[in-house]
């Protein structure tokens, strides 16, 4: 079962974790695959959360995090935001150098 402090576990665990509908492999949602997408021209290292692995798992997100929608993107422990802030930061170059 996970619980807020599980999530915190995680999201400081790694320094890039998206929790995401569906896997890396495998989004289940457009806005997942975008930021999947969006990760791996980066280039960097990232975790990917399916939050469909555990149905206890969303609740405990978005009370962690306070954002009510997924994907949620975390770099280094702060919560960044979901597909279209990464977006628009990864087109004006910001999410790279949040990442570096």
């Amino acid at each position: 079962m996970f619980t807020k402090e599980t999530i915190q576990d995680i999201v400081t665990s790694k320094p890039v974790v998206l929790f995401a509908k569906g896997t890396r492999f495998q989004p289940m949602c457009g806005f997942s695959a975008r930021a999947i997408e969006i990760l791996d021209r980066t280039g960097v290292e990232f975790e990917v959360v399916n939050i469909f692995e555990d149905e206890s798992i969303r609740p405990s997100l978005v009370a962690y995090s306070n954002w009510p929608t997924t994907p949620q993107l975390f770099i280094n422990g702060e919560l960044i935001g979901g597909s279209d802030i990464m977006l628009e930061m990864f087109e004006k170059g910001d999410l790279q150098k949040k990442l570096a």
